[in-house]
């Protein structure tokens, strides 16, 4: 992982999506609005200004929270976990032989009811990333 900025712009343009309480830790959203912005399913994604195609929304599978775990002890960092450490995990979740990751606090802004965004918080300027994450609703 390289230092510098890096923006995620995810767009949708529903209106009708209800909130998922099923969700863990799941409140309504900023504004406290019974649908929720970020329960939506499917978004077209920009990154850095330049469309980059569709992310979905999805559970976690097994295996994810087999990899959460491995960083269970990590605070705030960035790093590479290999698939030795990720005890044969199959090749669609880790890919080259490794997972990279990066763990940090992030600020939660509510713009309104059709925006919220996530910003990385580096006290220490130890990461050496600037990263944003845009959830938004066009019309």
């Amino acid at each position: 992982m390289r230092g510098g900025n890096l923006r995620i712009a995810l767009e949708t343009t529903s209106h009708d999506i209800q909130a998922d309480a099923t969700i863990p830790g799941y409140k309504r959203n900023c504004n406290n609005h019974s649908t929720s912005l970020l329960s939506t399913p499917v978004w077209t994604m920009y990154c850095n200004g330049r469309r980059a195609g569709y992310a979905v929304r999805r559970r976690p599978g097994k295996n994810d929270l087999e990899a959460l775990k491995l960083m269970g002890s990590v605070v705030t960092g960035a790093g590479v976990i290999s698939k030795k450490e990720l005890n044969n995990a199959p090749n669609d979740v880790v890919g080259d032989d490794e997972l990279m990751y990066l763990r940090a606090n992030f600020e939660r802004v509510c713009g309104s009811e059709n925006s919220e965004s996530f910003h990385l918080i580096d006290p220490d300027e130890s990461i050496g990333q600037e990263l944003s994450v845009f959830f938004y609703r066009s019309r």
